[in-house]
């Protein structure tokens, strides 16, 4: 009896610790359906008729509204850890200068792009300080004639 105790008790806290490793699936952005996106036809459509079919954009080009961008993403996250990207989709809609679509681009997960942090430091020129400089540095300095404003950086 007391066993079959301690041996529940063990598998429900195995079940929990257990589901603290559960991913987390996560859609943001556009819910792009290939239907939809097949629908639309250079040469033929027009930005209204693409706001009708797909709905406003993401967002638009940065230089004028000739280009507009759809972007979905499906990301996961187990426990801790930052999300992974497991799925995107970027679709980019040019328009001529009429309002037409000139044309269609889909692009995929392939142009997301993973920087590293060089050693988690910014490098940056001048001088290495250390921590009583930081802290005692600027003891006398304010307000002195002698030293420019800015503690001397």
């Amino acid at each position: 009896m007391k066993s079959a105790m301690v041996r529940n008790v063990t598998a429900l806290g195995g079940a929990i610790l257990l589901a603290g490793c559960v991913g987390i699936h996560e859609h943001r952005g556009q819910v792009i359906d290939t239907e939809l996106v097949s629908a639309v036809q250079p040469g033929i459509d027009n930005k209204d008729s693409v706001e009708r079919v797909l709905g406003r954009p993401t967002f638009t080009g940065e230089f004028g509204d000739s280009d507009w961008y759809y972007v979905s993403r499906d990301t996961k996250a187990i426990a801790f850890r930052n999300p992974r990207v497991k799925k995107q989709t970027v679709l980019h809609v040019r328009f001529d200068q009429a309002g037409n679509v000139a044309w269609i681009q889909q692009t995929g997960k392939e142009l997301v792009a993973n920087i590293d942090p060089n050693d988690d430091k910014t490098p940056t020129l001048g001088r290495k300080r250390g921590l009583f400089e930081d802290l005692f540095g600027n003891i006398g300095t304010v307000n002195s004639p002698a030293v420019p404003s800015g503690g001397g950086y």
